[in-house]
């Protein structure tokens, strides 16, 4: 069976209110005022290090390699002690993992959210069992959009190439600088018009996933 790797923000948890809240009162702590939701939203997607680049950037700061640490640390800390509070699983997304396992597909995760946290988040709505693997943004040197965390993800399912889900602009670079096929779904956090992402299929809802696997089962065969 095709191994189907999933980005995890975006795809199948819309963690952005977790994520500005987080950011909000890392701000506040520092007697800053908050940067409003969409402008954090579109920070999501690179991982922490980078999300705080662009707080920083926001926020008009020089750049600081000891303030940078500090505000990375300080973020971490006041979000994976709320990681799901106010997120939410999209909508049919249970449903499709379990057709998916009862179809024999090995799963795994492939975010540059730290993976500790993105356990956290899928073990709060009871997602973590259907993947055999998380590889996270800090459980390799470098992070998505170079391939090395998707071939990974991919070898530690036991697999030599597969499916990438995933949602971003991110998702699109990794999926073709790894030589897969990327599903794309378009209700996440992308930027640009699903047209100007290279996909191989797209999808708004999650009911249909399953039959585009199935699609691509026949093409890969």
């Amino acid at each position: 069976m095709t191994a189907i790797i999933f980005d995890l923000d975006g795809t199948l948890i819309d963690s952005a209110p977790d994520i500005h809240a987080a950011v909000a009162r890392m701000l506040a702590e520092d007697g800053q005022s908050p940067l409003d939701f969409a402008t954090v939203r579109g920070f999501i997607g690179n991982g922490v290090p980078v999300l705080i680049d662009r707080v920083m950037a926001a926020r008009h700061e020089v750049a600081n390699a000891g303030r940078r640490v500090d505000l990375i640390a300080r973020f971490l800390a006041i979000y994976e002690a709320a990681s799901a509070d106010l997120t939410t699983v999209y909508p049919g997304v249970r449903d499709a993992l379990i057709l998916l396992r009862e179809a024999g597909h090995p799963l795994g995760i492939c975010t540059n959210k730290p993976a500790g946290a993105a356990r956290d988040v899928l073990a709060a709505f009871d997602l973590l069992d259907f993947f055999a693997v998380i590889v996270g943004g800090d459980s390799l040197p470098v992070r998505k959009p170079d391939p090395a965390p998707l071939w990974a993800s991919f070898r530690q399912v036991g697999a030599v190439g597969g499916l990438f889900v995933g949602d971003s602009e991110v998702d699109a670079q990794t999926a073709a600088a790894a030589g897969v096929p990327f599903l794309l779904y378009t209700e996440g956090y992308r930027k640009l018009a699903v047209a100007d992402l290279p996909h191989r299929a797209a999808f708004a809802d999650f009911a249909d996933l399953a039959g585009l696997v199935m699609r691509e089962e026949g093409l890969l065969a």
